[in-house]
């Protein structure tokens, strides 16, 4: 989640880590970040420093002594030693001084994230299919694919519940924003070009009325 009142600022930050292939929800204020986090689990949280209603430190600090332990990111002004110590030191994991390359934010965002204790390898294999979340690279018998950042988070999905079917109102809340109407079929889109770059035999099995999952030993077909 990025919790940022600068308008502009929060549009290029969402569409970038959008386009690395995160689900992002966005907040203007700490209410709005309040509501968010009741309702929503989140692997990263990028906090503005300052914000219409408060210091997002003491927020964090707050959240921290009741047992929270989202990784935080904060973004400030404040480019002194002392804040930076503050930041730190009210439970930030990471501080990032404005102006900033948002490359390098997305950068720290995705090592972040990565560390939010999912407790999986970042290496994910399912047959002759390997995923590594840390690269963000895909192998099929050891070729490199070039997938896009909806199809990587559609994959990653898939194969880290091997043996699960996923439901298409389930990719979609977890691989695209709140913003998607559910009814839409991007994923079926995704899928529909997933299918094609990994070849065969196939490894993506639609499941009716459940929705997608990998296929298991001896499963996959041309």
């Amino acid at each position: 989640m990025v919790v940022e009142d600068d308008a502009d600022l929060r549009l290029a930050l969402t569409t970038e880590l959008t386009g690395a292939g995160l689900r992002v929800d966005a907040a203007a204020d700490l209410a709005g970040a309040a509501e968010a986090l009741a309702r929503a689990d989140y692997d990263c949280v990028v906090f503005d420093r300052m914000l219409p209603d408060g210091d997002s430190v003491v927020e964090v600090h707050r959240r921290r002594q009741r047992g929270w332990a989202v990784p935080v990111l904060f973004l400030t002004a404040r480019d002194s030693v002392a804040d930076r110590l503050a930041g730190f030191a009210h439970g930030g994991d990471d501080y990032l001084v404005k102006p900033f390359a948002v490359a390098e934010l997305t950068a720290r965002v995705l090592a972040l994230a990565r560390r939010a204790g999912t407790g999986r390898p970042s290496v994910l294999r399912h047959a002759d299919l390997e995923v590594d979340s840390a690269r963000r690279e895909v192998r099929r018998a050891g070729v490199l694919l070039s997938l896009t950042a909806k199809e990587f988070a559609v994959l990653e999905y898939l194969i880290a519940r091997p043996d699960q079917a996923v439901g298409r109102d389930e990719l979609i809340e977890h691989c695209w924003d709140s913003s998607t109407d559910p009814m839409s079929n991007v994923v079926d889109v995704v899928v529909r070009r997933l299918r094609a770059k990994l070849r065969g035999p196939e490894l993506i099995i639609a499941v009716r009325g459940r929705g997608y999952r990998l296929a298991g030993p001896g499963e996959a077909t041309r």
